[in-house]
């Protein structure tokens, strides 16, 4: 009998919540006979949807909240606001309980990465978290971190983040030496800022210690999949991502508009239907939503706001995935593998910081 895995959910948290939230865990379900749910939010809304779905009302507990943290909040103002009382909130509280295995959101970013950090704090020897998405490539998936959680790095934050994807590279590619690479603006060692030409030097001399330092690697290279984890800071992450969307929806739009361009092009069109819907479901980017919070003592899953049911089954399963296969260890495992990392002291859990 497989363990159950419980996830904590934030019923309200997206544009299409909680409707999307519920029919997508519905999906998710159906997958994983062995989850279980505790939905956070509204109980008059979340209830009713949960009748329309019988067998996921059989695996959930609603937890009751009045209080939802709107998109466009500020962290500050969402820490004052919402700290013990909303539904974001008590949804990652579940997980530093230990009442469920995994928190996932498709809330507002700021605020779920400001709570997520002020109520679980981060792992001993992490200095920042970060943000980690998984991105398709013409090889296969692969991770890019940080894309958005903080702007700017040092070098230190650079190597943690190069242990944080490897852990993660681990869980979800089953390699125990995934292969990390650094974004930069060329692959020459005398190339770029100074700081990754010093996250480099690190890298270089721990390569072997849970993950294989590649190398600098350009922004073509992403797309290429030349490694199994791409390193940057969150300003040139986020653009990164942002831009890849972009253009998957320029591409999109293009081939439509070309493939109804005239009649023999929709007869083309017909003949190429498999084709055409096979790059559909690889271009499509509800199947790879859900960027993981990375560097805290639990795992929380940010999923895209605007997405539907479609887009949260596949953030809940990459839930599913990072509980089950035991990410916070893997994490620490591989910190006790990395030179600098391994003679760090044990952090007992620190005071509570007040919210600014």
């Amino acid at each position: 009998m497989t363990d159950t895995i419980t996830i904590s959910v934030d019923a309200m948290g997206g544009d299409n919540a909680p409707r999307a939230v519920i029919h997508g865990a519905s999906l998710a379900l159906r997958e994983h006979q062995n989850t279980r749910f505790i939905f956070h939010g509204r109980q008059e809304q979340i209830t009713p949807l949960l009748d329309e779905f019988p067998e996921l009302k059989a695996a959930s507990t609603v937890r009751h909240s009045e209080v939802v943290i709107a998109m466009d909040e500020k962290p500050s103002q969402a820490l004052r606001k919402g700290k013990g009382t909303s539904s974001m909130w008590m949804t990652i509280q579940a997980v530093k309980d230990k009442e469920a295995d995994v928190a996932i959101s498709g809330g507002n970013t700021g605020a779920l990465m400001a709570m997520s950090t002020f109520c679980l704090r981060p792992m001993a020897g992490i200095s920042r978290p970060g943000i980690a998405a998984i991105w398709p490539t013409l090889r296969s998936n692969i991770i890019v971190l940080d894309v958005g959680a903080t702007i700017g790095a040092d070098a230190q934050q650079l190597v943690d983040y190069a242990i944080l994807g490897s852990a993660l590279a681990r869980c979800l590619f089953d390699d125990d030496a995934p292969t990390v690479g650094l974004l930069n603006v060329g692959t020459e060692e005398v190339k770029g800022l100074d700081y990754i030409r010093e996250a480099g030097k690190i890298l270089t001399d721990a390569s072997g210690h849970g993950f294989t330092y590649h190398g600098f690697v350009e922004g073509d290279d992403i797309g290429k999949g030349t490694v199994d984890v791409v390193v940057t800071e969150g300003f040139v992450g986020n653009i990164a991502l942002k831009t890849a969307e972009g253009t998957a929806r320029q591409v999109g739009t293009y081939l439509r508009n070309a493939l109804n361009s005239n009649l023999m092009s929709k007869i083309g069109a017909v003949f190429a239907i498999s084709a055409l819907k096979a790059l559909r479901r690889r271009m499509d980017p509800r199947t790879v939503n859900g960027g993981v919070f990375m560097g805290l003592n639990g795992i929380v899953i940010k999923s895209h706001g605007g997405t539907d049911e479609i887009g949260y089954k596949s953030a809940l399963n990459l839930s599913y995935e990072m509980a089950r296969s035991k990410l916070i260890d893997k994490i620490g495992e591989t910190m006790t593998r990395f030179p600098i990392k391994a003679a760090l002291p044990v952090i007992e859990d620190e005071p509570e910081a007040k919210p600014a």
